[in-house]
């Protein structure tokens, strides 16, 4: 039997990317998967490719900086697809949208995202929760000797860091906080991956290799790299994982 057969997951951030990889991932060993983006249409092409693999899907429009409709999301995911067992809490933006913005969506989205689940979980005995956070949840992002002097860039790459440390540390804390309710966290840190977030930094001249000398892999990560990583955590075969920052990185965060 498929490992998540019986399982339903929402996943944020489904359009493109990590996101995209993480449903096809869950979809692939049996879990029903709730695609959910800002970019509706992005979610809608990933429920079809869901369903393609022949798992149950679905697909909404959805701002995770709205705390509402991410409430509303979570629940319609449980009402109507059988209840929320996994949420891939994984919407995010890079580093170049302001410190209001970036904060508002990769950290104080993944607390309500949390906040919001983890007693939908508890109430019907457990589930697994997967934020993802970054190498910049682990140590400062080396940047070209071209931004060092650039004021806007330092806060924009400040407020990324800043986002992702928190998620790692507020992961660690509902990872407590949870425990003894069958409800897992765990955060996954990912390198530079070949994704539209990247994009601008892989298109810049010389960007390509510059990114793939940060990793001793020596090449940049794939969204199905992190995906394999983010279902092995919702799994049962990491029963006795919680609170984990786990690097998918080539080995960036060992240097």
């Amino acid at each position: 039997m498929s490992q998540f057969a019986g399982r339903t997951a929402l996943v944020t951030g489904a359009g493109s990317g990590i996101g995209r990889a993480m449903a096809l991932e869950l979809a692939k060993d049996g879990a029903s998967v709730m695609c959910a983006d800002i970019d509706e249409q992005g979610a809608q092409s990933t429920a079809r490719q869901v369903e393609d693999l022949g798992a149950n899907s679905g697909a909404l429009g959805l701002d995770v900086a709205d705390t509402e409709a991410l409430r509303a999301a979570l629940h319609k995911t449980a009402d109507e697809m059988g209840g929320l067992h996994i949420l891939m809490n994984n919407a995010g933006v890079g580093a170049n949208r302001g410190w209001p913005t970036t904060i508002d969506i990769n950290l104080s989205a993944v607390y309500h995202g949390m906040a919001i689940a983890c007693p939908m979980m508890a109430a019907s005995g457990g589930g697994a929760i997967v934020n993802t956070a970054s190498i910049a949840g682990l140590n400062a992002l080396v940047r070209p000797n071209s931004f060092a002097d650039d004021p806007a860039m330092l806060e924009s790459v400040s407020a990324y860091v800043g986002a992702k440390h928190g998620v790692v540390g507020i992961t660690k804390q509902f990872a407590v906080a949870y425990a003894s309710q069958g409800v897992r966290v765990n955060a996954l840190c990912p390198g530079y991956i070949v994704t539209p977030m990247t994009a601008p930094a892989r298109e810049r001249e010389g960007g390509v290799e510059f990114l793939e000398s940060l990793h001793p892999a020596g090449r940049l990560g794939e969204p199905e790299e992190v995906a394999a990583a983010a279902a092995f955590l919702a799994s049962d075969a990491a029963s006795f994982i919680n609170g984990v920052a786990l690097p998918v990185d080539g080995g960036y965060s060992a240097r």
